[in-house]
């Protein structure tokens, strides 16, 4: 007598892939796995074929935080936000390396105070703000370069308030207003 062949494990979904990569990613960012554990934990989520290989890798990572921060994170390489996307109360942007760009012109911004830290080793960083904001980036530690931020003469009230704190290692921060 032949026994039936048992179900295969129902496959991963993108949704599961991405959500396990942004767990590493963040544990990586809040200083949880060092950098070398962060590729080879990211290269098992990429090829990762069933739930429990995704269980393994990410066992022993802190429990997601359920807060209202959010962390985008990349070893080396451009950490890019633009158009129509939603701004977080608080956003942490890491990167060791590479580029960061963060266009909030036509994010939708529904906080009166914006947070972003910014965990930056070396590389340039651009911000453009909507064109009624105030920024106060006076909690931000660079290590080589000035920030570059020239502010708007005429600002109407009730504009967000966006706060930049954190270390940028070597690299340059540019902020502006965005002209419409």
């Amino acid at each position: 007598m032949t026994s039936l062949p048992e179900d295969p494990p129902p496959l991963l979904s993108e949704a599961d892939r991405d959500t396990a990569v942004q767990r590493v990613q963040e544990a990586y960012a809040e200083g949880h796995i060092s950098h070398e554990e962060m590729d080879e934990r990211l290269h098992q989520v990429l090829t990762a074929k069933t739930h429990s290989e995704l269980v393994s890798v990410l066992v022993s990572l802190p429990e997601e935080n359920a807060g209202t921060t959010s962390t985008i994170a990349a070893a080396g390489g451009r950490i890019k936000r633009r158009g129509a996307w939603r701004v977080p109360r608080n956003l942490k942007v890491a990167s060791a390396y590479g580029r960061v760009y963060l266009d909030l012109s036509q994010a939708v911004i529904e906080h009166p105070v914006v947070d972003i830290e910014l965990q930056l080793g070396t590389g340039r960083a651009k911000i453009t703000v909507p064109r009624d904001a105030i920024v106060d980036f006076d909690d931000l530690h660079t290590g080589w370069k000035d920030t570059l931020y020239k502010p708007r003469r005429r600002s109407r009230p009730g504009g967000p308030r966006i706060r930049i704190s954190g270390t940028m290692g070597f690299g340059r921060l540019k902020i502006r207003h965005a002209r419409r």
